[in-house]
């Protein structure tokens, strides 16, 4: 029997030890959701474009194949499209980006929901390697998330907090990025709160 093909577009969440000449990627695509990706790691393994293996953070498109009938999925061929290469010069946006694409990597994304998390994915990527508060673009990353997962956080989660963190949360979720510069220490505060939050009144898994 033939093996499967697969062609999409998707980002790079996720990168696990290399294993021989293969390294498994856990991609987001709009169109199919999560993907477990096999990529070679050999000096021949340049796509037709020529371009190098995809490194985390990536978007590309990609022609996969699968030899056991969609058990495991090898890349054949790809093409990038986007690479945040910002990210990689500050070590706290690298953190927090991870800590980002962790958390969509380790939570199922409904069919209906895709595209919206795909946008927010890539507006988040950029803000990471293009603004100098990686911590402010995780929270509401991170918010956004649940937000639109369809958890009222507005309602629920903001009157638990104390009233010097409800009014900051109000208005770093509410402005503009490059408007904002409270104190870190208050953003890991909120962060916390976030997070506590998510694990003890929602279904989304967070670190």
């Amino acid at each position: 029997m033939a093996g499967l093909t697969l062609s999409t577009q998707g980002i790079v969440l996720l990168k696990r030890p290399p294993k021989a000449n293969f390294q498994l990627l856990t991609l987001f695509s709009a169109e199919h959701g999560h993907l477990s990706l096999w990529q070679r790691l050999s000096k021949s393994s340049s796509s037709k474009t020529g371009a190098a293996p995809l490194d985390l953070f990536d978007e590309a498109e990609f022609l996969a194949e699968s030899p056991n009938q969609g058990q495991s999925w090898f890349i054949k061929e790809a093409h990038l499209l986007h690479r945040p290469s910002g990210i990689a010069r500050s070590y706290d946006s690298l953190q927090h980006a991870c800590g980002f694409t962790t958390t969509l990597a380790r939570n199922r994304v409904p069919e209906e929901v895709r595209a919206g998390v795909m946008q927010l994915l890539r507006r988040s990527l950029d803000a990471f390697a293009n603004h100098m508060r990686p911590d402010i673009t995780h929270l509401k990353a991170l918010y956004s998330f649940a937000r639109d997962e369809g958890y009222p956080l507005r309602q629920h989660w903001l009157p638990t907090l104390p009233a010097a963190l409800r009014s900051l949360a109000q208005s770093v979720l509410g402005q503009p990025l490059a408007d904002q510069n409270p104190p870190a220490q208050a953003v890991t505060a909120l962060h916390s709160h976030l997070a506590h939050y998510l694990r003890h009144h929602t279904e989304i898994l967070v670190d």
